[in-house]
Formats: structure tokens, C-alpha cells, sequence
């Protein structure tokens, strides 16, 4: 080739380079982590489908890890080690309101947004983005009350069987149904005792097999966790007690339909888990992607759920309960 072209050739390139625009590549998706309180906790279930749902449509990746148990502490490791890895948020529903908090503090430095889920970090919301709660407490609270006001007249003796003494949801739930039965509609309902079964199936049964025993005439054991009212309702089937101690609180459809179709419980209660995470999703999304900053009065869409908007302390509420009977519950399947 003449010098001449050669020189028109490489004058070609150089104006090529000033001129073309560089090669982009696309940014890798932001990563979704959702952390449960522990492993083999049903509830969690359909949870954890409804976020995978909402980072399909969103293109986040996503991910699900939890620990063995539901102590304060257990959640630690994983928040460490999901921040070292990249995650982009950190969705969790923690096991305590203020264990976690150092850690919190240091992923949220690193620009990782964190979002509490199902239950808060109460006293301490500063140390996440936000806050997906399922219903505002007191709702839940007064509304297991009357729940099992309506299954026993309104009179007698009823326990309540908790998750850990330092679940801040259900501590919450619990202290909004002790300021309910002060109204006098419940006031020849006795509240004996607030016993706390860890969110273990064998710990729940342990816990309402002493119930059973400690109280002989006890009418009702209110359980607004998963496990527990599944473990409570199964002592009182083998007891053969149904027709004397009603049980009811927070369970899913698949779990309680046994107990429901052959009349160990009467009722019991709970939103749409899926819809949690599905919401929550989505706001996790907007928040990591800027799309979105937190403030109570914003209003955003999460999907198919329509238009949601922030509370005091940058809650999101999910929706009402539903209350699950023979009549309703095969219309659910989570």
C-alpha cells in the first residue's frame, strides 16, 4: 500500500475514534437479598416467591438466604457476608429491633439500602431505608382480640403463644392486644399468660402442652405466629380438647386447612404474605435504583399492587387481614 493511503487510512481511524461514540456495556442488575427470621418457617414461603415475582419484572437479581434460628443475633453473619458479596439491598424481617443495628449502620455507608419487612425495627428506624409492614399494628392486635372474643362468648381464659421475647412484630401485636382488653366489651376475658414458643414447632408444642396443664379451664390460645398456632392447634387436636380451648391467630391457608375442615380450629387470620414481598420487592427496586427516596407522603406503584405510600418513619403498609373460615379457605392457596 502507497504511503500516501496508509496515512489516509490511520487519519480515517484517529477521526473515527474522536467521533464514534465508546462501546457501553450494560450495568449488572442490582441484587436483592431477602433474609427471613429463620429456615423451615412456612410463612415465609410464599414471601419469598412474591419478591422473586417482583425482580422478574423489575430485571433484579435475587436472592434468599436465613438462618437455623430465630435468635436476636442468628441474622448477624448474613448481613456481613451479603454486603462483602455485592448485595445492593438488604430486605429482612429481623429478629430483633436493636442487634442488628451495627451492622445496618455499616451496609448502609456502603450504600446498600436496607428495607425491614413484616416486622420493624422499632425505636430504631433509622438504621433502614424503610419499613414493609403488613398491617399497622394495632389492627392486628385488636383485631385477634375479637377474633377470639367472637369463637368463646366473650368469656374465659386465654393464653397467648408468642414467637421469641424479642420479635419486635410480635411484641408489638401483643402490647396492642393487652391496651384491647382493657375496653369493657372483654372485660370477663382473663388474660393468664404470654408464654413464647422461639418459632420452633417443638418449643410451640411444649409451651401449649404446659398451658393445657397449668390452666384446666382454658378457653382460647391466641398464636399470631406461624409456627405456633399450627403447634398449638395440633396439642389440641391430640388432646381432643377442640370443643373447650378454641385456637386462633396468624397461619397460612395451607398450613391451618386440616384443623379448619375438621374443626379443630374455627378461625383464624392473615394477610397475603406474597403481597408483602411482592411490595417490598419492588420498593427495593426503586429505592436502590434512585428512582425513589423514602419520605412519608411519597407515593409510588409497586407492580401490579397499584399505588402504595409512606408512612411516618417511611412505613409502606401492605393491606387488611382476612379472616379464614370453612366457608373462604379453599378460595387461597398460599
Amino acid at each position: 500500500m502507497p504511503n500516501s493511503l496508509r496515512w489516509t487510512a490511520a487519519l480515517v481511524v484517529l477521526l473515527w475514534g474522536w467521533i464514534a461514540p465508546a462501546p457501553t456495556f450494560g450495568q449488572a442488575p442490582i441484587k436483592v437479598v431477602y433474609i427471613p427470621k429463620n429456615t423451615g418457617n412456612p410463612y415465609f414461603d410464599p414471601m419469598i416467591d412474591g419478591f422473586r415475582k417482583a425482580c422478574e419484572e423489575t430485571g433484579a437479581q435475587f436472592e434468599t438466604v436465613a438462618p437455623a434460628n430465630a435468635d436476636a443475633t442468628s441474622q448477624l453473619p448474613l448481613i456481613k457476608a451479603q454486603v462483602q458479596r455485592g448485595a445492593k439491598v438488604i430486605a429482612i424481617s429481623p429478629n430483633s429491633p436493636d442487634a442488628l443495628n451495627s451492622a445496618f449502620k455499616e451496609a448502609m455507608r456502603k450504600g446498600v439500602t436496607v428495607i425491614a419487612v413484616d416486622s420493624d425495627l422499632t425505636g430504631n428506624e433509622q438504621f433502614r431505608n424503610a419499613g414493609v409492614l403488613t398491617v399497622d399494628p394495632e389492627t392486628v392486635g385488636r383485631s385477634q382480640v375479637e377474633l377470639m372474643g367472637s369463637l368463646i362468648g366473650y368469656k374465659g381464659k386465654v393464653a397467648i403463644l408468642s414467637a421469641t421475647t424479642d420479635a419486635p412484630n410480635q411484641n408489638a401485636w401483643i402490647e396492642f392486644m393487652k391496651q384491647a382488653w382493657k375496653d369493657a366489651k372483654y372485660k370477663d376475658m382473663e388474660l393468664v399468660d404470654v408464654v413464647y414458643g422461639n418459632d420452633e414447632p417443638q418449643k410451640s408444642t411444649t409451651e401449649t402442652e404446659a398451658l393445657l396443664a397449668k390452666y384446666p379451664d382454658l378457653r382460647g390460645i391466641i398464636s399470631p405466629t406461624t409456627v405456633g398456632v399450627a403447634a398449638a392447634a395440633q396439642v389440641v387436636e391430640s388432646a381432643k380438647r377442640a370443643d373447650q380451648v378454641q385456637v386462633t391467630g396468624l397461619g397460612t391457608p395451607n398450613q391451618m386447612r386440616r384443623f379448619i375442615k375438621n374443626g379443630t380450629v374455627k378461625a383464624f387470620a392473615l394477610w397475603s404474605p406474597y403481597d408483602e414481598g411482592y411490595l417490598a420487592g419492588h420498593l427495593a427496586f426503586q429505592i436502590a435504583s434512585g428512582k425513589l427516596k423514602p419520605a412519608p407522603g411519597a407515593k409510588f406503584t409497586a407492580g401490579t399492587l397499584g399505588e402504595r405510600e409512606f408512612r411516618d418513619k417511611n412505613v409502606v403498609i401492605t393491606g387488611p387481614p382476612v379472616t379464614f373460615t370453612t366457608e373462604n379457605i379453599d378460595k387461597f392457596n398460599f
